[in-house]
């Protein structure tokens, strides 16, 4: 278990937030905060990096300003607005709860974040992130980098399987240092803080407001904090079509039915189609990396007479111009950019 940094709280609430009044970064859902702005942010920011968000999210406030905007926008609009930000659940689960929200009058929305929990697609640290900035309600965030920040304070060496197993140990100690006056902001100090100085690899300790109440800093041990188990990959190769013919270029819709990115297009898989990979060297092989997956995309240029007679259900051949109109399943987009350039 963490231990307590009993008689250091009051020291670390005040250390910190004077440090982020003078170091926050300047970020668009921070100047005139709203409740909208605070749950889009979230929401892009779960698994995505501030960089990667930040121009999605000014096109996001253009588009769709508030939730009634947001609600009343189909859900094809709303995934080809989130194209490359991927977890295409997060974009739906967006969009089902800006049409809840804009059914719940103003003075109704609850401000606790239990009563938030009940939300599409809001967990615990979403709940405690929006109704600690958006309603100044006294609920302590935990993510990674929390997780990360409060291991070292107290140089915890205890081995964990993952963030969300330590998370539950640190729940108490995340409570504990909550400054209850400005629990948004320290919330955000936070996050802050573990993303710009107490970095996972070569953490800033040099720079580090807190760094005189650290335990790990002190013991040399900050950098190997926390002890979690390492995550094994798995490799994967997923052979794809590319066929670019007269009637345009052959593309799967993923459909309604799936768990996952459903509704979404991509290049067609062979298995499907029925055909083996040429012998020829792929036109273009590309890697990424999914959760525990670490796949090779490859792709194999065939002819459209090469294809059998009656296409499986959801396929469909697109132009130019209807490619740029259709949502796309994560860089699919950009492949068939670079595969129209190979052709």
């Amino acid at each position: 278990m963490p231990k307590p940094l009993t008689d250091k709280k009051t020291s670390f609430r005040k250390t910190l937030i004077h440090w982020y009044d003078a170091n926050a970064r300047d970020l668009p859902w921070r100047r005139s905060p709203s409740l909208y702005k605070t749950v889009v942010s979230e929401f892009m920011l779960q698994q995505t990096q501030v960089k990667t968000a930040l121009p999605y999210f000014a096109a996001w406030l253009e588009a769709y300003p508030d939730f009634a905007t947001l609600a009343a926008a189909s859900e094809e609009q709303v995934l080809k607005s989130w194209e490359g930000l991927g977890y295409y659940s997060r974009a739906r689960n967006l969009h089902k709860l800006a049409r809840e929200i804009a059914e719940i009058p103003a003075p109704d929305l609850p401000t606790d974040a239990k009563s938030w929990l009940s939300f599409p697609g809001v967990g615990p640290y979403a709940a405690a992130a929006i109704c600690s900035i958006a309603f100044n309600a006294p609920s302590a965030v935990i993510d990674g980098n929390v997780v990360r920040i409060l291991a070292r304070l107290t140089a915890d060496e205890q081995a964990y399987k993952n963030s969300t197993d330590a998370a539950k140990s640190y729940r108490g100690l995340a409570d504990a240092l909550l400054n209850r006056q400005r629990p948004g902001d320290h919330n955000q100090a936070m996050m802050e803080l573990g993303a710009t100085v107490c970095l996972k690899k070569k953490p800033n300790c040099l720079l580090c407001p807190v760094r005189e109440l650290c335990q790990g800093y002190a013991r040399g041990i900050a950098e190997r904090l926390p002890a979690l188990a390492k995550t094994s990959f798995e490799s994967k190769t997923v052979e794809r079509a590319w066929v670019n013919g007269p009637a345009g270029i052959l593309l799967h819709r993923i459909p309604d039915s799936a768990k996952r990115m459903r509704g979404l297009h991509e290049l067609p898989e062979l298995g499907e189609l029925g055909l083996e990979p040429t012998r020829d060297k792929a036109l273009l092989e590309r890697k990424r990396g999914i959760t525990r997956y670490r796949i090779t995309e490859r792709f194999h240029r065939f002819a459209p007479e090469q294809l059998p007679d009656q296409l499986p259900v959801n396929y469909l051949w697109a132009s130019p111009e209807q490619v740029q109109k259709l949502p796309f399943s994560g860089p699919h987009r950009r492949w068939i950019e670079e595969l129209m350039k190979l052709d």
